[in-house]
């Protein structure tokens, strides 16, 4: 009981603290368009770097996961060139990673072995350091496959995509503070609230700080997304296990309250940061659709489909969006057909597509500079999910857009370089 109260305590800190964030999260007007509004020390024009979680190859290079570090300031005598990569050592399927709060270490994880490693980016951001590594992560919440890293006050929220009984869909949410302490877990829901049944999936989390909402989206558990792409889509029964809801939790009370059905495996978050527009936009990967979820006349939040992408019968999977940072447009990247998508969200209710390039044979994460001049793709969804032969382009692509036009800046080539599979960025400049 007493280490109940004391997490709940650290909770509550935890929500006052993000509720207290409410009167200056409007300020972020700089630095990449979907980080968590808690972020400080954010970037107030060109990056300089972009850091990319790389899965490693067996047989190329050192076989291992890294760290690689991209000069990305057009002044500079390196400009598109690998300036620095740390090895982890170990090849547990690097995927995402994010900032803590002030924006000097960015932690990242594994979804096959469930480590989380912490890089210090803040000292010398051209060369990150490995600091730490937290491999309690199963042990302490029963949760595996650590997906998004999400910054509080001092707090790391850690969005997961499974569990270690089954290695299924049912997960949570874990909570650690930036020393790498475990602080408290957060089960997804199973149960019924309202009328919507809720299957326990987790993927993303994007908070409102002005609504006290926080929403998460679902995926798909270990034995999914370890498997080989060929045989999980002739297995019918595995094809079952995808996420089809969103959950709406109150911050302030860590508490799921409204769960949402959104067929199809909902996955990226992204609220608009126009001020005052409270709505947020998801992409679903299996049936390619937009979903919005915004409150009704009424005060009640409602998720509804709003937009197509591409032929939804040809599966061109959905993998990443990115949101401008007015809110007026959005990319949207799918894996299949290699397209990256512009769509118009000047009428939220009513996304229109506008621009559509072909930017890789599989393009998978994508990433914009605030002012949207500069963006920024990579190839690789999963080591047993990315293309065969030719098709197993891995890069990342750098872009200008005036607007109109996709134009290509610079590219490396991560196997010809002997980096491994290039899969999520975050930008970092010089102090």
């Amino acid at each position: 009981m007493k280490t109940a109260s004391r997490l709940m305590r650290q909770t509550q800190r935890l929500a006052l603290a993000a509720l207290a964030a409410m009167a200056f999260s409007g300020i972020a007007r700089a630095d990449e368009t979907c980080n968590s509004p808690y972020m400080s020390g954010l970037i107030k024009g060109q990056e300089d770097y972009v850091h990319v979680w790389t899965l490693g190859v067996a047989g190329l290079g050192d076989g291992y996961d890294k760290l690689v570090t991209i000069d990305v300031n057009p002044k500079s005598k390196s400009y598109g060139k690998v300036v620095h990569k740390v090895s982890v050592g170990a090849r547990g399927e690097a995927h995402h990673m994010g900032f803590t709060d002030d924006r000097r270490y960015l932690w990242a994880g594994g979804l096959n072995d469930s480590k989380i490693y912490v890089f210090d980016v803040g000292t010398n951001p051209a060369k990150p350091k490995l600091i730490k590594t937290i491999a309690d992560l199963p042990a302490k919440t029963g949760y595996v496959g650590p997906h998004t890293f999400y910054a509080m006050p001092g707090r790391m929220l850690i969005g997961t995509l499974s569990n270690t009984k089954d290695n299924g869909g049912v997960t949570g949410i874990a909570v650690y503070n930036n020393k790498g302490g475990f602080v408290a877990k957060y089960d997804i829901p199973t149960t019924k609230i309202g009328d919507v049944q809720g299957d326990g999936y987790g993927y993303d989390i994007a908070i409102n700080p002005s609504k006290n909402a926080m929403l998460t989206s679902s995926f798909a558990g270990r034995e999914n997304y370890m498997r080989d792409i060929g045989s999980l889509i002739k297995d019918e029964a595995a094809m079952k296990k995808f996420g089809n809801t969103m959950v709406l939790w109150d911050l302030k009370a860590m508490q799921p309250r409204q769960i949402f059905s959104v067929p199809g495996a909902p996955l990226e978050i992204r609220w608009s940061l126009n001020p005052g527009d409270d709505w947020a936009i998801t992409a679903t990967a299996l049936t390619s659709k937009l979903w919005l979820v915004k409150q009704d006349g009424a005060g009640k939040w409602q998720a509804k489909e709003v937009g197509t992408i591409g032929d939804p019968s040809k599966i061109p999977l959905p993998v990443d969006i990115s949101i401008t940072a007015d809110g007026k447009g959005l990319w949207v990247n799918t894996f299949s057909d290699g397209l990256t998508r512009y769509f118009d969200l000047s009428n939220p209710e009513a996304p229109k597509q506008t621009y559509a390039k072909q930017t890789g044979r599989q393009a998978n994460m994508i990433s914009q500079s605030w002012d949207g001049k500069r963006v920024y793709i990579t190839s690789s969804l999963l080591a047993k999910w990315d293309k065969g032969g030719a098709d197993n382009e891995q890069f990342v692509r750098a872009f200008h857009w005036d607007g109109k036009e996709l134009t290509p800046a610079f590219e490396v080539d991560f196997t010809k370089e002997q980096l491994g599979r290039a899969h999520h960025m975050k930008f970092s400049a010089k102090t």
